[in-house]
């Protein structure tokens, strides 16, 4: 459906882009990750010619998109685009966003444009919200109704720009529980995201974005499981894990806390387990010295679905579960850290003390 050939994209001298060559066919969903900078975004922005590209070839259907003779408002209706921002009119209805294309572009009438978009807002979970306006609506139900403005114009393909990174994390589930909705009625779609288990979990292939090229490509399980290329598996892991630094006993709490709840909203995680993820990590520093920080490093396995608790404490030569000196350990904490845990592990090494824990 999609054909591209050695694409290249510059801005001045800067090369975003350097050889880009794939093909995506009828019916699949590409989910597209990769570290910020190397060229996803832009690499979406040119396939609708949004950036128009400095080298190579676009076939659409087998039709030139670069072509001087090509039509390319006809072929970019074929081809819709969902972006991070939800770029809805704020003097229209919602349904009113949901018609316009249709009526200005399709030149449908009115009542078979509004027949279509209450349709549509039902699709989307969002009937209800015909007749309110933008800036009533939460980001979540914004974003969902981008979608269905961009469904109205009956398109065979579907560009997703990180839909959910505007989204506070309790608002991406449902987004992307209406892209789950497209891909099993077979919309062809190219998704950049950061959202790793949902591209695991919908997608046909999985492109890695690294050094302005598809670096590497394959199946969800290859890329995520079984990554052939180093730059892959530094990048899975990385996204996997999630580390945090303790300089001392005056830490921010509240930076972590937040830093959590988006590590738990990448992986899916209910309210629940994110609350006792919180909980277990504040109690356990509680009782351990911290006067010469520590490393914190949280880890979800995908197969297990376990999450663990690593906890550095540099420059201690004794094992350590209560508090430094010769205060006694918090029994309140020690007793909700064990009723939280699965097990506990503690080991000396030469340059300090590492915990172990696993969430139950």
């Amino acid at each position: 459906m999609i054909r591209v050939e050695h694409l290249q994209k510059n801005y001045g001298e800067l090369q975003v882009l350097k050889d880009v060559n794939t093909c995506i066919h009828d019916g699949e969903i590409i989910s597209i990750i990769g570290p910020s900078g190397t060229g996803k975004s832009t690499f979406l922005r040119c396939l609708n010619l949004l950036d128009k590209p400095s080298g190579g070839a676009i076939y659409i259907n087998d039709v030139n998109l670069l072509s001087p003779d090509t039509n390319v408002a006809l072929l970019r209706q074929k081809m819709g685009m969902v972006f991070q921002s939800f770029n809805l009119f704020n003097h229209l209805s919602v349904l009113e966003n949901v018609c316009i294309g249709p009526v200005k572009l399709l030149k449908k009438s009115k009542e078979e444009a509004e027949q279509r978009g209450v349709e549509l807002l039902k699709m989307v979970g969002l009937a209800e919200k015909a007749h309110a306006y933008p800036d009533q609506l939460s980001g979540g139900q914004k974003q969902r109704i981008a979608i269905a403005r961009c469904l109205s114009m009956e398109p065979e393909i579907i560009l997703f720009d990180e839909p959910t990174s505007a989204l506070d994390p309790t608002m991406v589930s449902e987004v992307l529980a209406v892209i789950r909705n497209l891909a099993k009625k077979g919309m062809t779609m190219a998704i950049v995201t950061h959202e790793m288990g949902f591209a695991r979990d919908v997608s046909s292939r999985v492109f890695y974005m690294d050094e302005g090229v598809i670096y590497e490509e394959g199946t969800p399980e290859e890329i995520f499981e079984h990554p052939k290329k180093e730059k892959t598996r530094a990048f899975i892991n990385r996204i996997r894990d999630f580390e945090y630094v303790i300089h001392g006993v005056d830490y921010d709490l509240y930076e972590l806390n937040a830093e959590l709840m988006a590590f738990c909203g990448k992986h899916f995680q209910p309210f629940k387990v994110q609350h006792n993820l919180q909980l277990l990590t504040e109690e356990l520093l509680q009782v351990v010295p911290l006067s010469k920080g520590a490393q914190l490093t949280f880890s979800y396995s995908e197969k297990t679905s376990e999450l663990m608790i690593e906890l550095f404490l540099p420059g201690l030569t004794e094992l350590v579960l209560g508090a430094e000196g010769e205060k006694e350990p918090d029994m309140i904490s020690m007793s909700i850290i064990n009723g939280l845990s699965k097990q506990v592990d503690e080991k000396l090494e030469t340059n300090g003390v590492r915990i172990r824990l696993e969430l139950k």
